[in-house]
């Protein structure tokens, strides 16, 4: 195997023998084979819709599958062979359906439009030839990947706003487009670099419309003080990102006498006033993915993990644990999408969780956020008036993923070194560095403003993007915002391609840069965009300070 698509990768140039992430060669392996298959399938989609031909069920599949390659989703070996194979059906029955104007589809000889499975060992020897390293060219691989990469974050998004009813055509079409040109031994460079930053366009169109799917399907996110403790009944806790199945779960729990509390990523579900009328949603229970062995463990009652943020289980609540939609994990339990539309049916776990003892205690109090566009918008003009006093000096972009590295004990350190005139806008849960510290207020303004999940990082473009029209400004970059970003997977990649396309310049990246990066394509995006590292707390804290 061979995967540098995480922040984690091995020695910092990938993973050979086992992810980090814990998945074995074989189902990595059999990522890359449905990857392909899903590129081959783009081959004929893109000549499909020149003809003005679509497939729902291609575009599902499409989505679906690279949403269940993203790190930490799914590590299910017979599943990915199930699904390369329905991937080749679908694949095929584009070439039957184009049957007639085959001769004329680019790329129609290329090996991932043609090849057949035979045996399950024949599959798995394709799968270990069709990798990353198939490219041979450094750079060439390197912009495939981060072209790749971002589409797989975009696929993400298109899923959450997919499962409520919301869609964006000209995204599905750049995503088969873009899948396919990751193929084309015949693009340079240039045009390969064109497409990562219009990549970042659709990035941008993709986070509006789950932005839009989120806020008038369940309200616009409020100011909110989430209780971190916990109650005396039984619990189920739930994690990830998907906001339909805490809906769900929501609905079927009540009445029942088993309350419901978030893990992680789903901290933001607090904000969304629809949920609020739930008096067994009861808090958000521990921190960020990568603590969950202890956490879940702790929690006592069953688990729901709806989206990636999956972590290898500990025997100590293997038997209590759950995957649903693209997540899963061999010998866990998995809850199927309900048939023609109708809700998954939760039962198996509240029953479950009946059985079980109230979850232990593991820290009091509560912690504000809900700071997302339109929450932040309706106090404007405090923040507008405490940046003309002086009162706020500096914002700081601190979004993006957190991880197991010590060295992201960084961003905690940072936070604490902020002066009491800077304020921390987040989102993702690289928050859970700092959202429990005592970091105080601003006239009223808490100094750290959590506008949600990862891909509420466009509610922090929207505040970026008003606060430079309402100071009149030209250039985004003449706001006092720095941007010190932490990075772990590929919805991240998709944020950072959205903020470039954005026009947004000297983002840092930590806690190291992308392994996917070659030294030319990194020195690209560093000339042209400013993108840097990160170093020490005190040499950093004096760079992004002398800006001031």
């Amino acid at each position: 195997m061979f995967c540098f698509q995480c922040q984690e990768a091995a020695k910092g140039t990938g993973c050979t023998i086992q992810g980090v992430c814990g998945k074995t060669s074989d189902v990595a392996n059999l990522q890359d084979l449905l990857l392909y298959t899903v590129k081959g399938i783009s081959i004929y989609a893109v000549k499909g819709r020149e003809l003005g031909l679509t497939d729902s069920a291609s575009e599902q599949f499409i989505i679906k599958s690279l949403f269940a390659t993203i790190t930490n989703a799914n590590f299910d070996r017979d599943g990915f062979i199930a699904r390369v194979r329905e991937g080749i059906v679908i694949r095929d029955g584009w070439k039957k359906r184009l049957d007639g104007s085959l001769a004329a589809v680019p790329l129609g000889g290329h090996d991932a439009a043609l090849w057949t499975p035979g045996t399950d060992e024949e599959l798995e020897a394709k799968a270990a030839a069709v990798g990353v390293l198939a490219t041979e060219h450094e750079d060439v691989r390197s912009l495939r990947e981060l072209l790749t990469y971002g589409i797989k974050g975009m696929a993400a998004y298109m899923e959450h706003a997919a499962v409520l009813g919301y869609d964006e055509a000209s995204a599905q079409a750049f995503l088969e487009r873009g899948l396919a040109a990751t193929l084309n031994d015949e693009l340079t460079a240039d045009e390969l670099v064109g497409l990562v930053m219009e990549c970042g366009k659709h990035g941008v169109d993709v986070m509006a419309l789950l932005d839009r799917a989120n806020t008038e399907t369940y309200g616009n996110p409020e100011i909110t003080k989430v209780n971190i403790g916990v109650g005396d009944r039984p619990g189920i806790l739930i994690s990830g990102h998907d906001l339909k199945d805490m809906e769900e779960l929501l609905k079927q729990t009540e009445g029942t006498g088993v309350d419901v509390y978030t893990h992680s990523e789903m901290l933001p579900a607090h904000y969304y006033p629809a949920f609020k009328k739930y008096s067994h949603f009861v808090g958000n229970y521990g921190n960020a993915w990568w603590k969950q062995n202890e956490e879940f463990a702790s929690f006592n009652g069953p688990i729901l993990m709806t989206t990636n943020c999956v972590v290898p289980p500990k025997d100590s609540y293997k038997e209590r644990l759950y995957t649903t939609g693209n997540t899963g994990y061999p010998g866990i339990k998995h809850i199927e999408d309900g048939k023609d539309g109708a809700p998954k049916d939760f039962s198996a776990i509240i029953e479950q969780a009946k059985t079980c003892a109230p979850p232990t205690g593991i820290e009091s109090g509560e912690i504000v956020g809900g700071f997302a566009h339109a929450a932040v918008m309706g106090v404007a003009d405090k923040v507008v008036d405490a940046v003309k006093t002086g009162a706020i000096k500096r914002f700081f972009v601190m979004a993006g993923c957190d991880g197991r590295m010590k060295s992201r004990n960084y961003y905690t350190d940072f936070a604490e070194a902020l002066p009491n005139d800077t304020v921390i806008l987040t989102a993702g849960c690289a928050k859970y560095k700092y959202n429990k510290l005592d970091l105080g207020d601003i006239g009223g303004i808490p100094r750290v403003l959590d506008a949600g999940q990862c891909n509420d990082s466009y509610s922090l473009a929207v505040i970026a993007l008003k606060l430079k029209e309402v100071f009149g400004l030209e250039d985004i970059n003449d706001l006092p915002i720095s941007y010190n970003i932490a990075w772990y997977e590929q919805k991240a990649v998709i944020v950072l391609l959205a903020l470039l396309y954005l026009g947004v310049k000297n983002i840092h990246l930590g806690p190291t840069l992308p392994a996917f990066l070659s030294p030319n394509v990194a020195k690209v995006l560093v000339d042209t965009f400013g993108i840097g590292g990160i170093t020490t707390v005190d040499e950093d804290m004096e760079r992004f300070l002398a800006v001031v």
